[in-house]
């Protein structure tokens, strides 16, 4: 058995050996993911800087809510315990202070800490 190998100097014939269908699909299998990996890389890359302005209006708006939440809880468990006090029922009023001091507490570190947020 005998292999001939044919030497071909025409241009022509041998551009269109290199691009034949076969070694084009065969370039399209091996660099496809390459060029997709690429492409989402250049797109990844283009997406600039991210704004946070919209974050801290929100964190805004919790402190803000923190405030008036913690003031009304607080206000509220105060005259809770107030009413409670004055009637003689110094053990019913007990349940109305811990809800102030709860109050106090959303009012002064809820609000706080949502105010440490960058």
């Amino acid at each position: 058995m005998q292999i001939k190998v044919r030497l071909d100097s025409r241009p022509i014939q041998r551009w269109a050996r290199l691009f034949s269908k076969q070694t084009l699909l065969r370039a399209a299998r091996v660099m496809g993911p390459t060029l997709v990996a690429l492409t989402f890389a250049g797109v990844a890359h283009a997406q600039g800087t991210m704004d946070f302005s919209g974050a801290q209006t929100l964190m805004g708006t919790f402190k803000t809510f923190a405030i008036y939440a913690g003031a009304f809880i607080c206000f509220g468990g105060l005259i809770f315990a107030g009413i409670r006090m004055m009637s003689g029922r110094f053990q019913d009023a007990i349940p109305g202070l811990f809800g102030a001091l709860f109050g106090a507490g959303v009012l002064g570190w809820g609000a706080g800490w949502i105010g440490l947020a960058p």
